[in-house]
């Protein structure tokens, strides 16, 4: 029987608030259960009785048995085992031995000649070997004997040591192995993904209910640490895919690249009962079609994984150079020493309009445990980044914390649209009330881990939000003239009096018609959204369009005069910081989005593919819902300050907000205005008690992506993708908790 003790919590942070230490059972096996898993052996292995007692039993030449345990994050690491012969003769031997360094070189922990075989065990009560803080710490038995009938017996292995709390080896840190301690006794009742699906099943399988992925409530504390690199194999012909919607004719009924996933090979890192990625955002691959970006998952033990741990780790599929988000999610089993499962997949919920697909399947894998460099404090930040999470509660605790709410009228636009919303979120007083992921079977389990696209609401968050920052750094930028900035618009007359501020406003008076969003929909914008160069996309930008009104006179909607702010933004930062300066690394994310706590995922911006890496501005980033709640409690409720600074121009905050009577922005439709990249909708009449106009600002995205910054400190958000836009009936339930009247 093994057994890896659990330690609680409690007793953790007692000990190392004490000492430093606290003594733990890191591995025990006395085979009382009749089963030998998880030992790798050669030659002839066995469970082996004698007279009750179980041991691991090897016969005859060349047999041996070996099992691999991690100890990092562990010192004053000790072990002690039993071993016992049978019939030896003169020159045979049966040796117990371990390695620290993963099997390059051995130490001998007991080794029994003839004259010791009477099957008594004998012990080693504490091996002459380095055992503290090693990723690879191998036990050994094995026979050096010459017939069939020689016998070599291992028992009773226990290996013991203190709990590091200075976090790790020198090698790369430990990984706090009980952090977020699960206290289930791991007695799960699992159909979907079980042990022998997850070990023997054929790919591609089936799609099931995205509950076989959750972490169930009995799930037990983790045995095993994963720290290393997790491979696919056959990425590229395994699997199965499902289409329910290809408006462009993607994919066809053959085989096709979009079918199947990207190659697979990432580091992860696992702390207590978190796993999580070394890399975040959309991570560029070789695939034509598809990006990985990865996201936190978590790691717990099932009495019938038969010693393994149970890892379920979130991705997303990004198209290439575009934003539609397919999000999944992986499961499989792991043990420290690299033995590992197949890997399940699915994919079976987007925000994507025009591209909706469900994609399974089963693969080969393989985990190779790794030293990882900084591991403690990749491990503190990911702590931290969790800890800074907003409190959150489920959307229909609306209901009991604010009685009278109908919490229903968050959870979607509209009745008709359910099935297309891919999660929606209310932020008041402190805490992010969050409705379920839902997918095409059932919700997905990681709903913090789920990753949405921005689309056009980068207009808002980076291009204009970028654009305060920098009002408030260096006032007057907002007007400054494009073609001072952009030497690709300099070539023609139409941008010499263009400011950055009638970007911002989509009104540059350069278009072709002046119907509404008849340019943003024109055929010709693949030459804006398609293209993978800067030179390619600023030329679009620059040129597709002739003057026909005077700047400030009329609203276009164009996302490429978004794409000539951010360049334009960017010129300019560097005219003041120097040449290597980043528009979003240093202003959007040093500057706010790092203080504020937003995950490494949302402080991702999509670039183009050439040296320049010029960030798209007007679409493009990436968010987990906690980012969307805190981006918008920094500009909607803190009014842009952080830690009591004023970190955005609040003239062109308020005038973003429709708080400035003297800059109203311009007007794309009756009781609609857009200014700084931000929209606003006039609802008078649709607010009970309130009188005169009410303008609410709020960011739109393609597809159906809404967030409404309501001016009684509250945030409503929804991410969709059936092109609706409805959010009124969320506005009048939050009127209802606290007015909105203006």
């Amino acid at each position: 029987m093994k057994i890896i003790a659990s330690l609680t919590l409690a007793v953790l942070v007692s000990a190392c608030a004490s000492t430093g230490l606290h003594a733990e059972n890191l591995f025990s096996d006395n085979f009382q259960d009749g089963a030998i898993d998880g030992w790798s052996t050669t030659g002839n292995v066995y469970a082996n009785v004698y007279y009750g007692n179980y041991s691991i039993g090897m016969r005859g030449p060349g047999a041996s048995a070996s099992y691999g345990i991690s100890t990092v994050g562990y010192v004053n690491v000790n072990i002690s085992l039993d071993i016992s012969a049978y019939s030896l003769e003169s020159g045979d031997s049966c040796i117990a031995e371990v390695s620290n360094n993963g099997g390059a070189s051995w130490v001998n922990a007991i080794t029994l000649v003839n004259g010791q075989d009477n099957s008594a065990l004998y012990t080693a009560n504490s091996v002459a070997i380095d055992a503290d803080n090693k990723s690879s710490l191998i036990i050994r038995y094995r026979n050096s004997v010459n017939l069939n009938n020689d016998y070599c017996y291992g028992d009773n292995i226990l290996v013991t040591g203190d709990v590091d709390s200075g976090g790790g080896s020198s090698s790369g840190g430990g990984n706090d192995d009980y952090y977020d301690e699960l206290s289930g006794n791991g007695n799960v009742s699992r159909s979907l993904l079980t042990y022998n699906t997850l070990m023997n099943g054929s790919d591609p399988g089936s799609r099931i209910n995205l509950s076989g992925y959750a972490l169930p409530a009995q799930a037990a504390h983790p045995q095993h640490a994963f720290a290393g690199t997790l491979t696919l194999n056959g990425e590229a012909s395994g699997g199965s895919f499902a289409e329910v919607k290809d408006t462009y004719n993607y994919t066809g009924a053959g085989d096709n690249t979009r079918k199947h996933l990207p190659e697979f090979a990432f580091q992860f890192v696992q702390t207590g009962s978190h796993i999580f990625p070394l890399e975040r955002g959309s991570i560029a691959s070789s695939h034509p079609n598809w990006e990985y970006v990865l996201t936190p998952g978590r790691v717990w033990q099932e009495n019938g994984d038969n010693g393994y741990s149970r890892a379920a780790i979130p991705f997303a599929l990004q198209q290439r150079n575009a934003n539609c988000m397919h999000n999944g999610v992986l499961s499989f089993l792991f043990k420290d020493d690299g033995s590992i499962s197949k890997v399940a997949y699915q994919i079976s919920s987007e925000t994507c309009l025009y591209f909706k697909a469900d994609w399974w399947g089963l693969l080969g894998a393989s985990y190779t445990p790794q030293t990882i460099a900084n591991q403690s404090q990749l491990i503190a930040d990911y702590q931290a980044e969790v800890a800074a999470r907003i409190p959150i509660k489920a959307l229909s605790a609306l209901n009991t914390d604010y009685p009278g709410t109908d919490y229903t009228a968050f959870a979607s636009p509209n009745s008709t649209d359910a099935s297309h919303v891919t999660t929606a979120g209310f932020l008041i007083d402190g805490t992010h009330y969050r409705g379920d992921c839902v997918t095409r079977y059932g919700n997905y389990p990681y709903c913090e881990s789920l990753v949405v696209p921005s689309y056009s609401s980068a207009k808002s968050f980076f291009a204009g939000v970028a654009m305060m920052r920098l009002e408030q750094q260096y006032p007057g930028v907002r007007n400054s003239i494009v073609s001072g900035h952009v030497p690709s618009c300099s070539s023609n007359g139409n941008w010499s009096d263009v400011t950055l501020n009638n970007l911002l406003d989509m009104a540059t008076g350069n278009y072709g018609s002046a119907t509404y969003m008849s340019d943003e929909g024109a055929a010709h914008t693949d030459g804006l959204f398609l293209a993978e160069s800067h030179s390619s996309k600023i030329s679009y930008s620059c040129g597709q369009y002739t003057r026909k009104a005077s700047p400030g006179s009329q609203w276009v909607y164009h996302t490429s005069d978004t794409y000539i702010a951010g360049t334009h933004m960017t010129d300019y930062l560097r005219g003041q910081q120097g040449g290597s300066a980043d528009l979003f690394n240093d202003t959007i994310v040093a500057d706010l989005w790092a203080p504020i706590g937003v995950s490494p995922t949302g402080r991702y911006t999509r670039r183009t593919y050439d040296a320049v890496a010029q960030p798209f501005a007007g679409w493009g980033l990436m968010w987990l819902p906690d980012d969307v709640a805190k981006i918008a409690r920094f500009v909607g409720i803190d009014d842009g300050k952080i830690g009591g600074q004023q970190m955005l121009n609040t003239t062109q905050l308020n005038a973003a907000l429709q708080r400035n009577a003297a800059d109203t922005g311009t007007v794309p439709l009756a009781d609609y205005r857009y200014n700084n990249g931000f929209w606003a909708h006039n609802v008078a009449g649709n607010l009970s008690g309130c009188s005169g106009a009410q303008w609410i600002p709020f960011l739109s995205g393609f597809g159906g992506i809404t967030v409404v910054l309501l001016p009684n400190d509250s945030v409503y958000y929804y991410f969709s993708d059936n092109d609706t836009y409805y959010w009124l009936e969320a506005v009048q339930e939050a009127h209802g908790i606290r007015s909105l009247c203006q």
